[in-house]
């Protein structure tokens, strides 16, 4: 006969949603409730001293007519369509060559992802600070092979450039994942190729490249959702400058927020922020599936 065990009435309903409720806590406290704060702020005019008025869509009426906004769009688009390609081919062949099988690779894969860790930390920005002043390391190799130094921060494009180096210094993250995604390639498909009489090149395009195309989406869709926050390294390195020619959109909701306290114009700007963020994702998987249908 089979024993029976008392149940308190209640326990084993209630004990799933238990269990969950510091992961529901935490995203209701954290990440719902300022989700919707910011979009109520955003349609206010508040400067964080006296109560908040109700304007309605003023502030997002107002973007349009506001040339920092249009100018920081402009160079934030600018940023990201020059950072994410070269990001993503560099980090896809650095991990084709990260791939290959020889002793202390696993050593050898821990030092080109150590950018990423490092980040654009304090000591990074006064390290790459001192690379391109007009008595820098580049300057210096400059003149080694005879060519004039170049005043890297009174120049938009060279001022750009150094961000971007910056950035792309740090692909070690894009390049794991390819990494993965590539060992995860059953070797016979390349034994076939090689049969067949396929170099490298050929099977890469044929093999690695068709197989890849979910993760360089995914890859791809990461890289812009963090160029288009840039905020960083245009703010620790050029400070937006020359002429804001490197004045991100991250950089412009800074200053609204915290040097003009414009609090629910800056609100406003982050949900045009997320509203970019969110077109360019959907364009862009648009065009990914048009091309793989």
């Amino acid at each position: 006969m089979k024993k029976k065990y008392n149940n308190p009435v209640g326990v084993g309903k209630y004990t799933g949603l238990l269990l969950i409720f510091p992961f529901i806590a935490g995203f209701v406290l954290f990440t719902l409730y300022p989700f919707l704060s910011s979009f109520i702020t955003g349609m206010t005019d508040y400067d964080g001293i006296r109560q908040p008025e109700f304007i309605g869509l003023n502030n997002y009426l107002r973007m349009f007519s506001d040339r920092n906004f249009i100018s920081a769009v402009a160079v934030t688009l600018k940023y990201t369509a020059v950072l994410v390609p070269l990001k993503l081919i560099f980090s896809l062949f650095t991990a084709i060559i990260l791939n290959i099988e020889i002793r202390g690779i696993g050593i050898y894969r821990t030092i080109f992802y150590i950018p990423s860790i490092l980040g654009s930390n304090l000591a990074v920005v006064i390290m790459w600070q001192f690379l391109f002043t007009s008595d820098g390391l580049a300057n210096q190799l400059a003149e080694l092979i005879g060519l004039e130094p170049t005043g890297w921060y009174g120049d938009s494009a060279h001022a750009m450039g150094i961000i971007v180096l910056l950035r792309l210094w740090e692909f070690g993250s894009a390049m794991i994942i390819f990494l993965n995604a590539i060992r995860d390639i059953p070797r016979e498909y390349y034994d076939a190729a090689k049969v067949d009489g396929c170099g490298n090149i050929r099977s890469f395009f044929a093999i690695t490249l068709p197989l890849l195309k979910n993760v360089i989406f995914l890859n791809l869709i990461l890289q812009i959702i963090s160029a288009v926050q840039e905020f960083n390294a245009p703010y620790m390195i050029t400070g937006g400058g020359p002429l804001r020619s490197t004045y991100t959109l991250g950089m412009l909701i800074y200053d609204e927020m915290f040097r003009y306290h414009n609090i629910g114009y800056a609100n406003a700007l982050s949900w045009m922020m997320f509203l970019i963020i969110t077109i360019i994702t959907a364009v862009t998987s648009k065009i990914t599936r048009s091309q793989t249908d």
